[in-house]
């Protein structure tokens, strides 16, 4: 069988991603996504069965029982069948070459960071893009090859991240900008007019994996850093998180509260005071103020944060 228009895919974003291309630019022939149970040896945040599409819109959804793409059925189910043009969403995982060569006109997928590819390659991007305070995001259209992330672009898209924003309004952001590169990519494809710029002359950085544990709030840091990672780590991840005593305290949403205010008599972490639920928590150069957290008791104006 040939399926023209492929989508990889396993998160919640996947869905919209296929809503919008089949409600507005042309039907989707096949979602690949991952067997619920294979959830249980890989993390993936945000998560959602995509077979809901079938009764839906009527397309197929082929789950792969393997995140990689290399177990026997899936190389069955490749071999066995023809396609033109893959965009994969959301699938954190390389590609394999034995994939990539059954598309006619390639797989492409997303990735971004502060400058242009190969800048910013690895995982977690837009988390790592507020988490080290940067300014703008370039998200690429790429065509996958053996190399991760390569700066094999279609095309991008920039947009600014503000001091406001969280990981969820850079998702939404990203969102967006994502849907202007798809509709440019299956444009072309259908003019037969894509082309590739394999040309870059920025030079190679890269994203570590981040974890739940990477999470970790050291109020040591300074106040803009610690702002930093939890805008960066808030819902929909684990979020950003410290101890008190034996008690883990799940930091959701702050800001930056007085940076002059003499508070020297508190230690870095020592909350301050508790207004109307709020924490006002010391840092090493001012306070911030702790406007959303999850704890098993209620904290109180001396406890201390580490």
């Amino acid at each position: 069988m040939k399926y023209k228009v492929v989508i990889f895919g396993v998160k919640d974003t996947t869905a919209e991603i296929v809503t919008f291309i089949q409600e507005k630019i042309c039907p989707v022939d096949l979602v690949v996504t991952i067997h619920p149970d294979v959830l249980s040896g890989n993390q993936v945040s945000g998560y959602q069965g995509l077979g809901f599409l079938t009764e839906k819109y009527g397309i197929p959804v082929f789950e792969t029982h393997s995140y990689g793409l290399k177990d026997e059925e899936t190389a069955r189910f490749f071999d066995g069948n023809e396609f033109e043009i893959g965009i994969s969403m959301g699938w954190q995982r390389l590609i394999p070459q034995s994939v990539l060569d059954r598309f006619a006109h390639g797989i492409f997928g997303f990735h971004g960071s502060c400058g242009y590819l190969p800048y910013g390659r690895g995982r977690s991007p837009l988390n790592w893009s507020v988490i080290n305070g940067d300014t703008r995001f370039i998200l690429n259209l790429f065509q996958y090859d053996a190399d991760p992330d390569s700066p094999n672009v279609f095309a991008n898209e920039m947009f600014s991240i503000n001091p406001h924003d969280t990981i969820r309004t850079l998702q939404y952001k990203n969102i967006l900008a994502s849907k202007r590169l798809i509709q440019k990519l299956l444009e072309a494809y259908r003019k037969d007019g894509i082309t590739i710029n394999r040309q870059s002359r920025d030079f190679s950085g890269w994203y570590n994996k981040r974890t739940a544990a990477d999470g970790k709030i050291d109020f040591h840091g300074k106040t803009r850093d610690i702002y930093n990672l939890v805008r960066g780590v808030t819902r929909p991840f684990p979020g950003a998180f410290c101890l008190c005593g034996e008690d883990r305290v799940t930091v959701w949403s702050v800001h930056p509260f007085d940076e002059i205010m003499d508070f020297s008599a508190y230690a870095p972490g020592e909350i301050i005071d508790s207004i109307d639920g709020k924490l006002i928590v010391r840092t090493v150069d001012g306070s911030l103020l702790i406007e959303e957290y999850e704890c098993s008791r209620r904290l109180l104006p001396g406890d201390r944060l580490e």
